[in-house]
């Protein structure tokens, strides 16, 4: 489960996903160059390989640690890309394919605007397909994939079942969840699309064709709650394109969205855009959370988490290598194995909140105290070096401090046995 936002006003695109996965799935940001490849070599996606192009562009990416492709990213053209599982008729229970996550970065190294990504990405999914196993641990979670591809000039929501696909530009804002979204207005489709609905019976040829009613489904998009949130999501942008206020500290607030405004995560549910798992009933937790600001013959503007729960979470300033003098400390290098990275440092702290109201409390105040001033560093107020200590301490300040703060479970509370499990599957006790 994931939600995914656009908003483009006063000349500025700006692009904001949550990215939820398991809830014990590392997920790491990652920079990788521009890169030359050798004519007539392949590469190795998740679980295919396929034609490498000449050239790659240079991206950051924010990745599942166990697979090839990411669930968002920007790259150095200022092409920014993020995706949605959508569960739809035409998912391949077996197999093998490219996933959705691989399109993104596919995507990102390829497309050097949001029009060739989005022609990049169908002429890959009419080619190779999309399909296999998308789970970090269930290995029987399968599904098709929407997509916002966005660059400082246009947005597209791209949503596809199958091999077939339709697009629609977005001129001021949208919002995509679990969930097919596009009815007949889209402006782009695959070929021979309303043929091969007629052919298999999911489109009658009476009235107007819409993809979403073909092809979507009903049990997953509901016990997901993918209309809540995609409607909170919808609700937020509105607001912020009405009153002109989108920016950095706004996206981050519309991303932090609780439907529930209770103090305790046990009584949360699907239905929020800043996800908690819970049980078996809410398995997803957002993983990592990336906001780009996006402007004409300007380098991308990024602030990304590179850690769980955006409400527990920094949004901290993330650059191009190049861009500022020091090295950034969320980048994890690829392929890396190492158990200390970003994420997982972090992961204690976002536990120890999880069930720890008071600890929760004053990380969020602390948090809240540091986070203004990065704010305004990203609208030209400060130093981007001077940000990065900021947030570098305070990171190692609260992993400090949740190492030395035992949880205290409470033993009747099954939301408390839940994470207490996962805490000891995952040797963070």
């Amino acid at each position: 489960m994931c939600d995914t936002q656009i908003i483009r006003q006063g000349g500025e695109t700006y692009f904001a996903k949550n990215s939820d996965r398991e809830a014990s799935e590392p997920q790491i940001v990652c920079y990788i160059p521009a890169r030359e490849h050798v004519a007539n070599t392949s590469l190795q996606a998740t679980y295919i390989s396929l034609p490498q192009i000449c050239h790659t562009h240079g991206v950051i990416l924010s990745r599942p640690t166990w697979m090839w492709g990411a669930e968002m990213g920007v790259n150095d053209h200022g092409v920014v890309i993020g995706n949605e599982a959508i569960f739809t008729k035409l998912v391949e229970k077996k197999g093998q394919a490219l996933l959705g996550m691989d399109l993104v970065r596919l995507g990102l190294e390829r497309g050097n605007s949001a029009a060739h990504a989005l022609q990049c990405i169908t002429q890959l999914l009419e080619t190779h397909g999309q399909g296999g196993p998308a789970g970090f641990r269930d290995k029987s979670f399968r599904y098709d994939n929407s997509f916002i591809i966005a660059d400082s000039g246009e947005a597209w929501i791209l949503e596809t079942a199958g091999r077939h696909w339709v697009a629609k530009q977005i001129t001021d804002f949208g919002a995509i969840s679990n969930a097919l979204t596009i009815e007949e207005d889209f402006d782009l489709c695959s070929g021979g699309l309303i043929d091969f609905a007629k052919d298999n019976n999911y489109f009658s040829g009476r009235g107007e064709f819409s993809f979403a009613r073909a092809f979507d489904t009903r049990f997953m998009k509901r016990m997901g709650c993918a209309q809540q949130r995609r409607t909170a999501s919808q609700a937020s942008l509105g607001k912020m394109f009405s009153e002109k206020t989108a920016s950095f500290a706004s996206l981050a607030a519309s991303l932090r969205q609780h439907a529930s405004h209770s103090p305790q995560f046990s009584r949360h549910s699907n239905r929020d855009v800043c996800m908690h798992a819970g049980g078996i009933s809410r398995p997803s937790q957002t993983c990592g959370s990336m906001i780009v600001c996006l402007r004409k013959d300007k380098s991308p503007q990024l602030m990304m988490t590179g850690t769980s729960a955006p409400c527990l979470s920094l949004f901290q300033p993330v650059w191009f290598p190049g861009e500022v003098s020091r090295n950034h400390s969320m980048f994890t290098d690829e392929g890396s194995e190492a158990r200390d990275n970003f994420w997982l440092r972090f992961e204690r702290v976002h536990r120890r909140a999880l069930i720890d109201h008071e600890f929760r409390s004053l990380l969020r105040k602390s948090r809240d105290e540091l986070e203004r001033g990065l704010f305004l560093t990203m609208e030209g107020s400060g130093s981007i070096e001077d940000s990065a200590v900021q947030a570098e301490r305070w990171h190692s300040r609260w992993g400090e401090a949740a190492r030395a703060r035992e949880p205290a479970y409470r033993w009747y509370s099954p939301y408390d046995s839940y994470w207490r499990r996962l805490n000891r599957m995952d040797g963070l006790t």
